[in-house]
């Protein structure tokens, strides 16, 4: 779990708050439970480690706030349209007894295992992220599909994944399905058509034709040319 250091900040004005980013740190919101608000700030370095993280969204964090630890997840961050820099961040706290709707990311395992990868099937997935009522003690970090001895048209769903207990999809009524072992799609040249077909064919006919034309100039004499010839003959007699 990250812990992030936090500081209590009395901004009032934008002036004070466009102070506090010049110098390197982000303004928030800390909120959620019987507490009330809290007004917030963290240094962007921290701020930019923690988005950088894999599914930080989902993750649980813990921010270190005057010497007390609160438990927390980031439910938003702006980012200023021209720097593309974090300008603000919204954290609520975790109560214990309560429940969250939050979208978990799917991991899928073991491909290698697979004899339907291996024969050249495709994974398709269909859901990489499924959204889940958790228990706000129990939120998982992932869902993991294990794809060992998965063959080619096999249907991956939501019941054949192991939830934490009182883990619940907010989808209901339904099997829905997570991801498929399809089989191998290949690319056929399509067939021409058939004018095209008997036009390459007539092609064709029409090249032989001409090189066998010009195999009877080359090689045999033409009558024309024999009767010029005879003719000749008969003159250089007389």
């Amino acid at each position: 779990m990250s812990i992030i250091q936090a500081t209590i900040r009395d901004t009032k004005t934008k002036g004070q708050v466009n102070d506090l980013r010049s110098k390197g740190n982000v303004p928030g919101i800390v909120y959620g439970g019987e507490q009330p608000n809290e007004k917030i700030s963290i240094t962007t370095k921290e701020l930019k480690n923690l988005i950088n993280k894999e599914n930080f969204l989902s993750n649980v964090i813990s921010i270190n706030l005057d010497g007390k630890e609160q438990k927390v997840l980031t439910r938003n961050i702006a980012f200023d349209t021209v720097t593309d820099e974090p300008i603000h961040f919204d954290l609520m706290r975790i109560v214990k007894g309560g429940k969250i709707i939050l979208e978990i990311p799917v991991k899928f395992v073991n491909n290698e295992l697979s004899p339907g990868l291996k024969r050249g099937g495709v994974l398709n997935i269909v859901r990489r992220k499924v959204e889940l009522r958790c228990p706000a003690e129990n939120i998982p970090t992932e869902l993991i599909v294990d794809l060992e001895g998965l063959d080619i048209g096999t249907s991956i769903k939501i019941s054949s994944i192991n939830l934490p207990e009182n883990v619940t999809p907010t989808i209901q009524g339904r099997d829905f399905v997570i991801a498929t072992v399809a089989a191998p799609t290949v690319v056929k040249e399509p067939e021409k058509p058939a004018e095209e077909a008997e036009g390459e064919a007539a092609g064709g006919a029409e090249a032989a034709a001409e090189s066998g034309d010009k195999t009877s100039t080359d090689g045999d004499k033409t009558e024309g040319d024999k009767t010029k010839e005879e003719d000749k003959s008969s003159s250089d007699k007389k």
